[in-house]
């Protein structure tokens, strides 16, 4: 990524965090923009602040920037909170974020990426692809957000490449608000496949490797990174013999 300047919405703290800092260590030049400064100093990046949901500021802001290589849409996310205990204008904010503000932020660096032949990299989530209580606004949004990248891909190609991380459960330091204590985070991590939850350096390993030249071939795809996804909650519900004795045979059709 020597060369290149990456842009990273939400790049502060957390999966941000991670992301610009993989891109810092490959090579790039990065900015990073949120509505407010990272709480720790993020060596190697340049912080402007900028709200992506302000259409005028988001043109602003790349009109001032003499070049951009690679766009990563990562700024998003959402409270928990229940469909009926909020209003439709809190959920309208949450589909603002997590979907009409990616497209306002690619449509602004659009030119800079045409020129440079450059790469958008979406942040997207497992919400997207499976029911989302409790946050089902923002899956609604980042399973728009897949259609978005891969219908962009097509529009802009062949000069430039649009693809979507479909990223997990991720640990940072907001992770206690989801998943509570250590207890917490340690039960929720035994549901993953893997063992044990992403840290935003993997979402951002990922990152560089669809902006980099490694990926020159790979538009419209959906990356899934997230341990394996979750282990179907029927094998563990089925009172068969998992020690192999008595188990009856599987047939067509006897499986979920």
């Amino acid at each position: 990524m020597r060369g290149r300047t990456a842009v990273v919405t939400g790049g502060t703290r957390g999966v941000g965090a991670g992301i610009a800092r993989a891109f810092v260590a490959a090579g790039a030049q990065v900015v990073v923009c949120a509505r407010r400064p990272p709480e720790t100093a993020l060596p190697g990046t340049e912080f402007v602040p900028l709200d992506v949901r302000d259409p005028d500021a988001v043109r602003d802001f790349f009109a001032a920037l003499p070049r951009v290589d690679v766009l990563v849409n990562n700024a998003g996310g959402t409270p928990y909170r229940l469909l009926v205990d909020a209003g439709p204008a809190r959920h309208t904010r949450v589909v603002e974020l997590n979907l009409l503000a990616p497209l306002t932020v690619s449509l602004a660096a659009y030119e800079h990426l045409r020129r440079a032949r450059g790469a958008i990299v979406m942040i997207g989530s497992v919400s997207g692809g499976r029911p989302s209580p409790g946050s089902a606004a923002y899956g609604a949004a980042k399973a728009g957000l897949e259609s978005l990248a891969r219908s962009m891909a097509v529009e802009w190609a062949p000069d430039v490449r649009v693809n979507t991380l479909v990223v997990g459960m991720v640990r940072t330091e907001q992770s206690c608000l989801h998943y509570g204590d250590e207890d917490g985070i340690a039960a929720v991590s035994r549901t993953v496949p893997l063992g044990r939850l992403a840290e935003p350096s993997d979402i951002g390993e990922a990152a560089v490797f669809l902006a980099s030249d490694a990926a020159a071939y790979i538009s419209g795809a959906s990356l899934l990174v997230h341990g394996g996804g979750e282990r179907p909650a029927f094998l563990d519900a089925a009172t068969v013999n998992k020690g192999g004795e008595g188990v009856p045979e599987t047939r067509t059709g006897g499986m979920p």
